[in-house]
């Protein structure tokens, strides 16, 4: 029996912001192979984890990384896990680039959300005026163009975890590209 293992990212909500909820890289790392997770390798502090397992449903994978880090670390920690194939897409369906080829990268970032938010939700949130800041949701992610920076917007991750009543975690376009290249 041939077992075909995926490449999966496990992004983690609001960990190492500001002094709370602090994971060193190297115990993350060791907690996610002491669980069976393979290949583990995580990028920057903010909470990325690439990773190859058999494992087909990413519900079971995001449980066992939440339940794991409570149990090594002492407090909860909102998981998403996606594939290497969906980033991809997620990568290739900027509608702020398929617009706009040559714009500044620094000022996009993804708002991933663990599911898609009901309609009348997102179009409420659309009819708000946030300035020269831009939002564009498919499917269950929101672009962003924030042209002041994202330290200055009003389009934060809890803004729309709120306001789409959606658990979400928010990414630069770096950290996208960075991402891609595991």
């Amino acid at each position: 029996e041939i077992i075909i293992k995926m490449k999966y990212i496990a992004l983690l909500r609001g960990i190492n912001v500001g002094g709370q909820r602090k994971i060193k890289m190297a115990d993350l790392r060791t907690m996610c192979e002491k669980i069976g997770l393979q290949e583990v390798q995580t990028y920057i502090q903010s909470g990325n984890i690439i990773f190859e397992h058999a494992e087909k449903d990413r519900s079971v994978l995001e449980n066992a990384l939440q339940a794991q880090i409570k149990i090594t670390f002492g407090f909860e920690v909102p998981v998403l896990v996606i594939t290497q194939a969906y980033l991809q897409e997620v990568a290739q369906k900027n509608p702020f680039l398929q617009q706009h080829p040559a714009l500044d990268t620094k000022l996009l970032h993804v708002t991933f959300l663990a599911a898609e938010p009901a309609k009348d939700l997102v179009k409420a949130l659309a009819e708000k005026d946030y300035g020269t800041d831009t939002f564009e949701v498919l499917e269950n992610r929101v672009y962003l163009y924030v042209p002041n920076g994202y330290g200055r917007t009003k389009l934060t991750n809890s803004v729309f975890e709120k306001k789409l009543q959606v658990a979400a975690t928010t990414r630069n376009w770096r950290t996208i590209g960075q991402l891609l290249a595991f």
